[in-house]
């Protein structure tokens, strides 16, 4: 008998073209600010129903064809058609960071990673005292970005201008902590000077985070007695006020009577000293003091009651060394106007006795003429006898 055999054919659409179904994924990457939302999509190319799954960076399931399989509710599923799938992570951290999978599972998987990277723009910066500023001396500060990711870039302005520090980096894992240091010489008028430590980051788009701050520099105080205006006479009112600056400024004044007490009448109030009804009494310097803890300082006044009551200030010897100054001038000047007066007569009386010899002289040219018989004429033609 002989062999009879049958063939089965099976026909699927995929036969008609010439190439078979190719599939694939692509995924973008994202960079989002800290606390901010990110987008995470993948692109579908001749999807075909096939399984899709996204993991996090630690190779969890998220979504299982846009089923989610993690319970964390930041992540949230969008969008999940054959051409994208796209989930949403909100209030992202550095933590977040790193690639997330999108997997197509067919004959053969398929898989591409989106990159999640995370930007940390700079706090405004602080600034600490390293070394107290004084007077002659040197002020140390240092401005702190205590985190950001990239590290963010520090600087120091004043006036418009630019104050090199010294910058030092700490790379704490995920963020960079960033300070600049910044040493200057400080006088009193720099007091309260103003200077800016400004962070720079690329997230800011400009706008730079700006810590003012403003130098404290400490210094000694400075007296000055501020006097009464005008003439008062006895039985009237005295009134002295402690002009002090300082940094710090000094809490007390200390006034007091030099080689004496105050007087009975003397009443002080903060940095003024009062006393009623003046008398030859109350005659003698007065001192004004203050302090801190960087030096003492001091300012006098003298007050001198006359006769008529009248009442003289002074601060100091410099006027009677001026009126001694003019007196000296004066007699000097004196003296030089008599030397030159003497002078003077002098030379006119040798000048007189001068011309009288001369006259003695043509006296005896005419005696002896005379006597010799000639002609006096053909000599002087006028003799003065």
């Amino acid at each position: 008998m002989p062999l009879r055999m049958t063939f089965f054919y099976f026909w699927s659409p995929s036969m008609l073209s010439p190439w078979p179904r190719c599939q694939a994924v692509q995924a973008e990457n994202v960079t989002v600010l800290e606390g901010g939302t990110a987008q995470i999509s993948c692109r579908l190319q001749k999807y075909d129903g096939s399984i899709v799954v996204i993991q996090n960076p630690r190779r969890q399931t998220l979504f299982f064809n846009g089923t989610r399989a993690l319970k964390d509710d930041r992540f949230q599923m969008m969008l999940f058609s054959p051409t994208m799938v796209r989930i949403t992570l909100t209030n992202v951290s550095v933590s977040d960071e790193g690639g997330y999978f999108c997997q197509l599972y067919t004959d053969s998987t398929h898989h591409q990673v989106a990159t999640l990277s995370v930007s940390v723009p700079p706090e405004i910066p602080t600034v600490e005292v390293k070394q107290e500023a004084v007077e002659g001396g040197e002020a140390e500060l240092t401005c702190v970005s205590p985190r950001s990711k990239p590290a963010a870039t520090l600087r120091w302005m004043r006036n418009g201008r630019e104050i090199p520090g010294v910058v030092s980096q700490q790379d704490n894992g995920k963020t960079f902590s960033v300070s600049s240091t910044i040493r200057i010489p400080v006088e009193r008028k720099d007091n309260g000077a103003a200077l800016n430590c400004e962070a720079l980051h690329p997230s800011l788009g400009g706008q730079n985070r700006v810590r003012r701050y403003r130098l404290d520099v400490y210094f000694a105080p400075t007296v000055r007695i501020i006097p009464p205006s005008g003439i008062l006479r006895e039985g009237d009112s005295l009134s002295l006020t402690c002009s002090i600056t300082g940094n710090p400024l000094p809490r007390t004044t200390q006034w007091s009577k030099i080689n004496d007490t105050l007087p009975e009448r003397a009443e002080i109030s903060g940095p003024t000293l009062q006393i009623a009804r003046l008398s030859q009494s109350h005659n003698g310097t007065y001192l004004c003091q203050a302090q801190n803890n960087y030096g003492r300082a001091a300012d006098y006044y003298t007050l001198l009651v006359y006769d008529p009551g009248a009442v003289v200030e002074t601060h100091s010897a410099v006027p009677y060394a001026v009126i001694g100054g003019v007196l000296a001038l004066l007699v000097f000047t004196v003296i030089c106007v008599l030397i030159v007066t003497i002078w003077c007569s002098v030379r006119q009386k040798g000048s007189y006795l001068t011309h009288e010899a001369s006259g003695l002289d043509e006296h005896g040219e005419v005696q002896e003429a005379f006597l010799n018989g000639n002609d006096v004429s053909q000599g002087k033609k006028e003799y003065l006898l």
